[in-house]
């Protein structure tokens, strides 16, 4: 009796420890920052890389972006003006190397549609004996708000098989523009092509998209004010990641965000001992949302 009573008691243990293991490895996320911290042990376990886990982040963050987060701003946007001729809108794509544009007529609150830089190859080579007519060529314009979502639109740049959007505001003005690079770009990181600057993985400060910057957390104040034009003191610290641990009061980890004067900062890496890489937002962060 005693011996079918211990085995019974140790095959009971046996249940139990199991049952604690699995639950460990069932338990679901009920939060963003649950899910943030899963994903981070995920790394430090060496289970995906820093890329991996930056991309899924990345993807987090698109959940919470609505389209003005993303823009690029009206003010810089390349377009062609209706009434140009051949000759000068192949000068405007020469000389900015983009593979799509705007068409207004008069300013930038009359877009009548997109050309494709490609669209123009036939009348620049006289491969075409048609006069050049760009009503004949432009393709129609995709319009949509401010406040749309960037994972919606995402959705639709791939069902719809567009790439551009023109962004409009409340009142129906035009406000920028929004590609679906730009989408990419907050998942994967910035998007290099032939006509970047060879020498941008040596800067300190990348350009994410209009309003985001990476920084890496070794950039002296001084460089840092002189690219943003900001008045960050120097005499107490040398460098952003110094700036910014103290304006946070402790050493903060991945995905904490803290703003300084009209900048927000966001940890993107960080060890047990230094911040390493921060994100820098000229107009704030998304605040993370529960899951359920």
């Amino acid at each position: 009796m005693s011996d079918d009573n211990s085995q019974s008691g140790s095959g009971s243990s046996r249940k139990s420890w199991a049952a604690r293991l699995l639950q460990s490895f069932s338990g679901e996320p009920n939060t963003r920052q649950e899910l943030v911290d899963l994903i981070q042990d995920a790394e430090l376990r060496d289970l995906i890389d820093s890329d991996t886990k930056e991309m899924i982040e990345g993807v987090l963050d698109v959940a919470e972006l609505k389209v003005r987060d993303i823009m690029i701003p009206r003010s810089q946007m390349t377009t062609i003006d209706k009434q140009q001729s051949v000759e000068q809108i192949l000068k405007i794509v020469i000389e900015s190397g983009h593979s799509r544009y705007p068409i207004v007529n008069e300013n930038k609150d009359q877009v009548e549609g997109v050309l494709l830089a490609k669209d123009l190859l036939p009348f620049g080579f006289n491969m075409v004996d048609a006069p050049f007519s760009l009503e004949a060529v432009m393709r129609p314009a995709v319009i949509v708000p401010e406040s749309k979502r960037v994972d919606a639109l995402l959705k639709e740049f791939r069902s719809k098989r567009y790439h551009m959007a023109i962004v409009v505001d409340e009142y129906g003005g035009v406000s920028g523009l929004v590609t679906i690079e730009d989408i990419l770009e907050e998942i994967v990181g910035d998007i290099e092509d032939e006509t970047d600057d060879n020498d941008s993985e040596k800067s300190n400060i990348r350009r994410i998209n209009a309003s985001r910057f990476s920084i890496k957390a070794l950039t002296t104040i001084e460089e840092f004010n002189d690219f943003f034009s900001t008045e960050f003191p120097d005499s107490e610290y040398d460098t952003v990641g110094g700036l910014v641990a103290s304006a946070f009061g402790h050493l903060p980890t991945i995905g904490e965000v803290v703003s300084i004067g009209d900048l927000a900062f966001k940890v993107t890496a960080a060890d047990r001992r230094r911040i390493q890489q921060l994100q820098v937002s000229l107009d704030g962060f998304a605040k993370p949302k529960d899951i359920n």
